[in-house]
């Protein structure tokens, strides 16, 4: 089976991140589909495969190339993708198309998952003389609240350089941002709204606390900047409160997004902004609710011996750092990590996703010749 055979497979098989969302149908919903084929898949291959529970229904795969070489890489991508809400394209037709495969997840990543799959099967095959032990993880939930590879270190693998499947359109992401979210929630009395003096609106209380966060989020924007990073960011992305226009609310609730530099602590983080707020003195309660971090790569030093020696496999290419986080943050404390994989980010989650897929072939060549030949 090529590369983009794979591919379309793993497009045609739905596995949507509800995200919190109820709306998603079952099947649609959660990874199953796409675990249950890359393990036949790997079970086809005849290697050591198993299964990691990480929720109900939702499992993480570990799979196992075996050789007498010291040296271990892992190679980790995960099987969620984003909702389909607004696609121009059918998302998991997985149309070819100028070169490109088009459809829910081709580049974010099942074109990683697609080009570490074929790169493995094909050290299953060729054992080449001298390659490393490849470790090869499949994970779950990496698009909402990382639980899948927070589960996968659980497991206490040992390896010495770990690969992160991203959009990185064949660069390496040495160092990245990490991301606290949580949410706030202000309430009020509810009543008719044509007695409103007789509640107290939860959202009139919430829109003193917005202008405040959007104040701080310009303070934290200007208070610090990482040499490659920048500086962190906070953004308020959600808001809701209220059940009807005749009725005056009394909750309302938003969620933020606060980019982490590395170094930062998550709970400060969050400690820091409720300190500001408790200053403004609003004469009302604020309740605080975490729901995940992530933290920021470190960066991976130039230096490293198996950077170098991936940066070889790879031909020339650009080291980078990027504000978004990945599935890497979370392995970079145990085992080295940086980030690779064919597609370019700004086609992720988009409403006609597509991927080249010459980068994808390439890529699964590039992985195949950092293990073949360490």
């Amino acid at each position: 089976m090529t590369v983009t055979e794979l591919l379309q497979n793993l497009v045609r098989r739905p596995s949507i991140n509800p995200m919190g969302r109820t709306d998603i149908p079952s099947d649609l919903a959660h990874e199953s589909r796409v675990t249950a084929y890359l393990e036949g898949q790997l079970k086809s291959l005849g290697v050591e495969c198993h299964r990691q529970p990480v929720a109900a229904g939702r499992d993480n795969l570990i799979a196992f190339y075996r050789t007498d070489s010291p040296i271990t890489y892992l190679w980790e991508a995960h099987q969620d993708t984003v909702p389909v809400d607004g696609m121009t394209v059918e998302p998991f037709a997985a149309v070819l198309r100028d070169g490109k495969l088009f459809g829910r997840g081709a580049c974010d990543v099942k074109a990683g998952i697609a080009c570490m799959l074929a790169a493995f099967a094909r050290l299953v095959r060729e054992k080449p003389v001298g390659s490393a032990n490849v470790i090869l993880a499949f994970t779950v939930d990496e698009e909402h609240t990382f639980l899948g590879v927070q589960e996968l270190m659980k497991a206490n693998l040992t390896a010495d350089f770990a690969v992160v499947a991203e959009p990185t359109l064949l660069n390496v992401v040495t160092t990245h941002k990490g991301v606290v979210r949580w949410q706030l929630e202000t309430g009020g009395r509810a009543c008719h709204s044509s007695r409103p003096d007789e509640g107290v609106s939860a959202v009139y209380r919430m829109a003193k606390v917005v202008a405040a966060v959007e104040e701080y989020a310009e303070k934290l924007r200007t208070s610090r900047s990482h040499p490659r990073l920048g500086s962190p960011t906070l953004s308020v992305g959600m808001i809701a409160g209220g059940v009807s226009p005749n009725t005056v609310p009394d909750q309302c609730v938003i969620q933020l997004d606060r980019r982490l530099l590395p170094g930062e602590d998550a709970q400060a983080a969050i400690d820091d902004l409720s300190a500001f707020l408790a200053a403004r003195d609003f004469g009302f309660s604020i309740a605080t609710k975490r729901h995940f971090a992530c933290p920021a790569l470190s960066p991976t030093a130039d230096d490293h011996p198996h950077l170098q020696r991936f940066a070889k496999a790879i031909g020339p290419h650009e080291k980078l750092a990027v504000p978004y986080g990945t599935d890497a943050s979370s392995i970079s404390p145990t085992i080295p990590a940086v980030v690779f994989g064919p597609g370019d980010i700004a086609q992720a989650h988009t409403k006609d996703e597509w991927v080249e897929l010459a980068q994808v072939e390439r890529a699964a060549d590039i992985l195949f010749r950092f293990a073949a030949f360490p």
